[in-house]
């Protein structure tokens, strides 16, 4: 389902220390580092903000662990480090029974979570977002068209909310507002997948972000097209040709 998140940060250093100082507790570590980004696990990642590209707020990011005690460790390691709490771990059998989790604020004042549950994924590798909406309704709709070129479905529909799962890992939609400057991408199965990804949602009436083509700047063969979602955050639908 997700390929990989990036978001922009106010200040770059702080928030490679806070992502290191936590994630490295559940499994999470340094996967590449350049001049302009910085990934963990291959799935999540970072870039300074600037003025085409401020910075991220209002994300929520759950992180996979290994166990309850891996998420007593993330959260311990962030409040000794001085990091806000944002929720003690304990279960939330709100969202399953198995459900055991812990909260943390990063340096721009975005949610990270560790969280153990029953079919968890790889260790430090992104388990869900929340991504709050102006609109449920809308995102719904704009998600619903991305989700067969993504790999993705609609699982769950409540009234301020809604799902969409894929075989590893969610993200949910949640009234409030809106999350901001967050780029999401999505696996593709092939370059015609991403073509028709783009060719369905710009003319549906979303605006185009960037057309289907090669981006040789990521790798040789990162093959992806972008548009905006209702809120102003990027998506892009990937194939990367390996």
């Amino acid at each position: 389902m997700l390929d990989h998140i990036t978001i922009r940060v106010s200040d770059r250093a702080a928030s490679e220390l806070f992502y290191d100082t936590t994630l490295r507790n559940i499994g999470g570590e340094q996967t590449g580092r350049d001049e302009q980004y910085t990934v963990w696990n291959g799935d999540f990642s970072l870039a300074s903000a600037d003025d085409d590209n401020p910075v991220t707020r209002r994300l929520h990011v759950g992180f996979s662990s290994p166990s309850r005690e891996h998420v007593d460790a993330f959260w311990r390691a962030g409040t000794v480090a001085g990091y806000q709490d944002d929720g003690p771990p304990g279960p939330r059998p709100q969202y399953s029974p198995s459900y055991y989790g812990a909260f943390l604020l990063d340096p721009d004042g975005n949610s990270a979570e560790a969280v153990h549950h029953d079919g968890d994924g790889s260790p430090g590798r992104i388990d869900h977002l929340w991504i709050r909406v102006a609109d449920v309704a809308a995102a719904k709709e704009f998600y619903g068209r991305v989700a067969p070129f993504g790999g993705f479905r609609l699982n769950r529909e409540l009234p301020d909310r809604v799902q969409f799962t894929g075989l590893t890992g969610s993200v949910s939609f949640v009234a409030g507002e809106p999350t901001e400057n967050v780029h999401l991408a999505f696996d593709a199965t092939d370059n015609d997948t991403v073509d028709a990804f783009h060719r369905e949602l710009t003319e549906a009436g979303y605006r185009d972000n960037g057309a289907p083509g090669e981006r040789a700047i990521y790798h040789p063969g990162y093959y992806g097209a972008f548009v905006l979602d209702p809120d102003g955050n990027n998506v892009v639908v990937v194939y990367h040709n390996r």
